[in-house]
């Protein structure tokens, strides 16, 4: 008699705002790379905003609330992961501490943070991938997002992945860990300083030769591609899970079909 299979891992996946609002492919992108690793994908109706804005402006009280819900959301998943390491960090790193530890919460706080995972971060060190089956043709530069590498340790795994898909030629920024100046509400607040930062960036993703620009966080994405655009660059930028799906029959973040086109 044959041994029953392992079961396949539960497997919650945080969206994330601006995923669902401007780019739904990357959602689709992960489920798909997560499924494609031998995991159940659940995502789960109850989701909400991480609360990360509440908490960065000091509104412990809406992060908390906010905390609560996404909590109760995953609890039944063996992980939860996030195309994003400004989400999964605040997740992983900051939920436990708005809750006293006298307070049920923080039990079940501590819980999802010990379970949650950035997207490349997951793939490598949890589910022990190595390549997708996925082809990309040009130069690529990969931005390490702050929140990502500073606070999970995300560097190295998307860097895996990439240089293993076929026709992607990995090159590397001379600042690829330099922030971008968008830092959630950082860059409306301070507008001239975020725009001088990201014209830094630009300028250090050119010099890389790049034909193609990726990154694991769509805030950091935006904020360079529409810097990118503004100076009427042809370099494309593009989420990191798009390019390791396969799935880049969508236009480039901040391009309309019809630009792609010409």
């Amino acid at each position: 008699m044959s041994a029953p299979s392992p079961r396949r891992p539960r497997v919650g996946l945080f969206v994330t705002c601006l995923v669902d609002t401007m780019r739904p492919t990357v959602g689709f992108a992960a489920a798909k790379l997560i499924e494609d690793a031998g995991c159940d994908l659940v995502v789960p109706a109850d989701q909400t905003c991480c609360g990360q804005p509440n908490f960065n402006a000091g509104d412990r009280d809406g992060a908390r609330a906010m905390a609560k819900r996404v909590i109760a959301a995953f609890e039944g998943c063996d992980y939860a992961v996030a195309p994003s390491g400004s989400c999964a960090a605040m997740i992983a790193r900051h939920y436990p501490e708005l809750f006293e530890a006298s307070d049920p919460w923080r039990a079940r706080a501590e819980a999802l943070a010990a379970k949650t995972h950035e997207l490349t971060a997951f793939l490598v060190d949890v589910m022990g991938v190595t390549a997708t089956a996925a082809r990309f043709e040009g130069k690529v530069a990969l931005h390490d997002s702050c929140s990502g590498l500073r606070e999970l340790g995300v560097r190295d795994q998307p860097r895996r992945l990439l240089s293993a898909v076929e026709g992607l030629e990995p090159v590397e920024m001379r600042d690829s860990e330099a922030c971008c100046g968008f830092g959630g509400t950082f860059a409306v607040k301070y507008p001239d300083i975020s725009g001088a930062i990201v014209a830094k960036k630009c300028a250090d993703v050119a010099a890389s030769g790049a034909t193609t620009l990726v990154a694991g966080d769509l805030g950091c994405l935006l904020n360079i591609a529409g810097k990118l655009t503004r100076e009427g660059s042809d370099i494309e930028v593009r989420h990191v899970a798009e390019v390791l799906a396969g799935m880049t029959d969508e236009p480039a973040i901040g391009r309309s079909r019809e630009e792609r086109a010409r």
